[in-house]
């Protein structure tokens, strides 16, 4: 997930996750999701990545909606938060938020990631007022220490509580760690592990789905 990776992943990136369009009018509710390698799907064929394993799911279940991939390989809570205004010109009745997993890697300060995490939430909220918003947890690899991986998990549920956004449970939960589950970087997870992260998102999102009118 290295900054030499962002040019690799825009053409990773789907054709329906191009942003903004407002050329595309439909009355499926639109989730965007937003965030890293981890979202846009690297090393994987765009139909694999875990938004579009979603949208196949929440067909599955009766609900048709509109997956937009707006993950960027390589980018830092702070880059993220420089491009967030660009993303949220899409329309959205669901904003997926995914960031900080680079900064973990990166050992970025407890109080930046922080910062910024909850800069890309109130921005989401500003623009979209109307939209549910979810917030990934994510975690930080075990040998930068207790204090800062304790430290680094608290971001999210704070931020979470504090801007009253649904927290996302450590979404990869049952594939950090696990080979068979992830690609020979053992970072991205693989086509299996896209799917174990779809079904830890799609657990939180299918009720909020389902809520939408």
């Amino acid at each position: 997930m290295d900054d030499a990776g962002q040019q690799r992943e825009r053409s990773a990136l789907s054709s329906t996750s191009s942003i903004p369009s407002s050329s595309v009018t439909t009355h499926n509710p639109t989730v965007l999701f937003f965030g890293t390698s981890l979202t846009a799907g690297y090393g994987l064929q765009p139909e694999q990545a875990y938004p579009a394993v979603i949208e196949k799911k929440a067909a599955q279940a009766g609900f048709e909606i509109t997956a937009v991939n707006a993950g960027l390989s390589g980018e830092t809570s702070a880059g993220a938060l420089r491009r967030i205004d660009w993303a949220l010109k899409a329309p959205a009745d669901v904003i997926v938020i995914e960031t900080g997993a680079n900064d973990a890697l990166r050992g970025l300060s407890l109080e930046a990631a922080r910062s910024n995490v909850e800069q890309i939430v109130v921005k989401a909220k500003q623009t979209h007022p109307d939209a549910k918003i979810l917030l990934l947890e994510m975690l930080a690899p075990p040998n930068l220490g207790r204090s800062y991986t304790e430290g680094f998990r608290k971001i999210y549920s704070s931020v979470a509580k504090e801007q009253r956004v649904t927290l996302v449970p450590f979404f990869l939960e049952g594939v950090a760690g696990r080979p068979e589950m992830n690609q020979a970087d053992g970072v991205h997870p693989n086509a299996a592990g896209a799917r174990l992260v779809a079904d830890n998102v799609w657990r939180v999102l299918k009720p909020i789905i389902a809520g939408l009118k």
